[in-house]
């Protein structure tokens, strides 16, 4: 389990794999789904090398860092390739050069370049250009003694890419060059851009794709086609779109990567239905303290997305409530869904200690339930259902019409299911069963009939959502404004 304070967003992969925000960015930029075998940390590594060692694999040998430690990860970017069959494995060491943590990782790498033909690999080192205010001048020295570590470490890098916040001078990428040993072309200037998915395209005018082709010794394929990406570009930077306002009422609102997948999905729906999006962040224990409750009002829609823990919760459910009340369009994921769904137990089945027993064990009335008391299966781990997973929607409904077909897949990340219990009385009140897995008929989203856009799903879409082709469900709240 990962804190979203510490790592942002956990991101759940299509095989259940939990990891961090950096997978999102890599799937929403290349539009892949990976596996959990891309997300290589430091702890899988020890308890593999641990594990085969419980099990006789050293026949009692002494386990060190090297060759052991770095023979796993070795072990584990060769496990990538085989399974991808890809053309390419990209591999990002994250951490700062010199940091103790990363240099089994980069020792790995060594040991890599030196088993593998010299075109088969290609070192890309990321510097940072501070600049002094006082001069009015980007610095590259600790550009140089990043690349002098690494070369102490044995790894030399042919590509340095160089970030900045203010332009890169041809005389500064010529003097990288001349203090690091690298080819001029090989010097990329990456200054920070005003939307992040103007990156590919300042990449590519840059020429890396030639320089990484031509010391791979590939030919391309065919020329990349950025349509779609200049587009979105034009479109990000067009004036005078009318502007939505769309309240996120979540438990980490403090820092905004927690929900970081949630958006990018409304802003990628926002693009392509020529909107200005305006987020607004709001924070669940605001509102139940009663502090948030007026800049409700201003909201032109609500998103409640997931989380964990009692903390807030009961905020969300008076914004659930208020969204009901004043027909403001409303997205529930997994909690947003059970806020919802408890908010309608309580205030309109009148059940007044309706909740989860994540909140209260001891609740009458539970909507909310574990998989063990609902007869069914446990799983090796505190989830229900983890990764992808199909679900039969119920036609004429308004997730209906989103997908415009009957079965769909979502990842799901959640340890509580609805109680079915509650679905006639549900039903009986106009709180509509729109989704179902199609397994083992778990309640997998319900929506509010009569509303203009009042939905609660258990999975999460926003993981699916790309820049290019929004996540529908998202998609179809944007257009009920």
């Amino acid at each position: 389990m990962l804190s979203p304070y510490q790592h942002g967003e956990v991101f759940v992969l299509d095989d259940g794999g939990e990891t961090d925000l950096d997978l999102g960015h890599y799937e929403r930029f290349i539009d892949i789904r990976l596996t959990k075998t891309s997300s290589v940390t430091t702890g899988k590594i020890y308890q593999g090398v641990l594990d085969r060692e419980r099990a006789g694999g050293f026949n009692g040998r002494t386990i060190q860092v090297i060759p052991n430690i770095t023979d796993e990860i070795c072990r584990r970017i060769k496990e990538i390739s085989r399974e991808s069959k890809a053309d390419f494995v990209l591999v990002e060491v994250g951490g700062t050069v010199g940091d103790i943590e990363g240099e089994p990782f980069i020792e790995a790498l060594r040991q890599m370049r030196r088993e593998l033909p010299p075109e088969d690999t290609l070192n890309v080192h990321v510097t940072w250009l501070p600049y002094i205010q006082a001069t009015e001048e980007l610095k590259t020295k600790p550009t140089q003694h990043s690349v002098r570590t690494l070369r102490s470490m044995g790894v030399a890098p042919d590509v340095i890419i160089a970030r900045s916040d203010h332009p890169v001078p041809q005389n500064l990428c010529q003097k990288i060059s001349d203090f690091c040993d690298i080819e001029l072309p090989a010097v990329i200037p990456l200054v920070t851009c005003k939307q992040l998915y103007e990156i590919p395209l300042t990449l590519h005018k840059s020429g890396i794709s030639d320089y990484i082709f031509s010391h791979m010794q590939v030919k391309p394929p065919q020329k990349p086609d950025w349509a779609e990406w200049e587009w979105l570009i034009k479109e990000t930077n067009r004036k005078n779109k009318p502007t939505v306002k769309i309240g996120l009422v979540g438990k980490y609102v403090e820092l905004h990567d927690a929900y970081l997948s949630v958006r990018e999905a409304v802003h990628h729906a926002a693009l392509h239905h020529g909107i200005k999006l305006d987020l607004h962040w709001i924070h669940a224990e605001k509102i139940q303290n009663g502090d948030s409750l007026e800049e409700l009002n201003r909201m032109d829609g609500i998103i409640i997305p997931s989380g964990i823990g009692s903390r807030g919760f009961e905020g969300m459910i008076r914004a659930s409530e208020y969204a009901r009340t004043s027909g403001t369009p409303f997205l529930g994921i997994c909690m947003g869904m059970q806020a919802m769904a408890i908010e309608f137990a309580r205030n309109q089945l009148g059940l007044s200690n309706a909740n989860s027993v994540e909140f209260d064990e001891k609740t009458s009335a539970a909507i909310f339930d574990t998989a063990e008391s609902l007869g069914l299966p446990l799983n090796a781990g505190p989830y229900v259902r983890l990764g992808l997973h199909a679900s039969k929607l119920k036609r004429g409904t308004l997730i209906m019409k989103a997908y415009d077909k009957q079965r769909i897949e979502e990842r799901h990340n959640h340890q509580f299911e609805f109680n079915k219990a509650f679905c006639e009385p549900f039903e009986a009140q106009k709180m509509k069963i729109n989704a179902q897995d199609d397994g083992q008929n778990l309640v997998d989203g319900i929506e509010l009939a009569g509303h203009p856009f009042m939905v609660g799903v258990m999975f999460n879409p926003e993981f699916l959502s790309r820049p290019n082709r929004p996540h529908p469900l998202i998609s179809l709240r944007e257009r009920s404004f």
